[in-house]
């Protein structure tokens, strides 16, 4: 937990999501499964799920293309990139470095990063801190995934929650009395195999017993991780605005990792917040993991929503168990 990064913040943000809609009706003819039942436990209605030639890194590509444009900062003035994600198009190289080929972004180091749902907050911190020492004057903060592609679709207990997309910002120097106000990374390691990918480490290698026994999809505690959303988000806000000595009543706009509409709301009653300063996108794209924060801010900012000067509270929690967040004045 800290401050120390006003004077670094967003420059701009960009998001891509495929073109494929899959809606509960469509999960209802795959697995024992009801539009009402997942609308009422997780408040998802649909989600976008790529083909079988788009990746991860196809998608952060787009989104970064797009921030490129938006912004006017050349590829090459780009001093790192940071690909927040736990579906890479390989397990190395890093995605991250073929995106910074495809993009021209010659002059830019370039890595992944895993942590889960809250990779974009892990990402954008590491970006500001590189900033703030000098090391970088522009860093490209992306949160993307293809989760469907480790998705077990004949599970109905994760197959309606998650889905395909990326975000991006653009990190760099803006006005002292914007950008990160408070910043939070946290972990618990000890319920880390609560969500997790049994196979396909080096704890586990791939055989053909690991395929047969499913164990390179997800596989998730969902009560366990319940608990731990449920617990982790009022407590990271309140962390946040006590470093940046402010009150919650302050904040405009509060973006939460979009895992579930009950953990959302679990929060926002604890932390007594009117709803209307509650974004949300998951009914329409569902769990993106990493891509969740990144997504919703930029489809905010684009329509609206978002203006300069408005403080936003960004948190996320997921695989690790991590969690994090950032104050932001926007």
């Amino acid at each position: 937990m800290g401050c120390g990064l006003e004077g670094i913040g967003f420059l701009g943000t960009a998001s891509a999501v495929p073109d494929n809609v899959v809606t509960n009706a469509d999960l209802e003819r795959m697995v024992d499964t009801s539009d009402e039942w997942i609308v009422s436990r997780t408040g998802i209605r649909e989600r976008r799920i790529a083909d079988a030639n788009t990746t991860t890194g196809d998608l952060s590509l787009k989104a970064a293309k797009q921030i490129m444009e938006e912004t006017g900062v050349k590829a090459t003035d780009l001093d790192t990139i940071i690909l927040a994600t736990i579906t890479p198009d390989y397990v190395f190289p890093s995605t991250a470095c073929l995106i910074q080929s495809a993009l021209g972004a010659e002059n830019a180091s370039a890595f992944d990063m895993e942590a889960g749902c809250t990779g974009f907050i892990y990402a954008s911190i590491l970006g500001a801190s590189l900033i703030k020492a000098g090391v970088s004057k522009y860093v490209l903060s992306i949160g993307a995934e293809t989760l469907s592609k480790i998705t077990d679709w004949e599970d109905r207990g994760t197959c309606i929650l998650f889905a395909d997309g990326a975000g991006c910002a653009l990190l760099g120097k803006v006005e002292e009395d914007c950008g990160i106000l408070a910043y939070s990374m946290s972990a618990d390691g000890g319920k880390g195999l609560e969500l997790c990918m049994p196979a396909g480490g080096s704890r586990n290698p791939a055989t053909l017993e690991t395929v047969k026994a499913r164990d390179h999809f997800i596989h998730m505690n969902g009560n366990e991780i319940f608990r731990f959303a449920v617990a982790v988000v009022p407590k990271e806000v309140y962390k946040l605005v006590s470093s940046a000595g402010i009150e919650i009543a302050d904040i405009d706009y509060f973006l939460f990792h979009q895992a579930n509409y009950r953990i959302i709301n679990s929060a926002r009653k604890r932390l007594k917040v009117p709803q209307e300063k509650i974004l949300m996108n998951l009914d329409k794209y569902g769990n993106t993991s990493a891509a969740s924060i990144p997504l919703l801010l930029d489809q905010e900012v684009k329509n609206g929503t978002i203006k300069r000067g408005d403080l936003l509270c960004l948190v996320g929690f997921g695989a690790g168990l991590t969690y994090g967040g950032l104050l932001v004045r926007f």
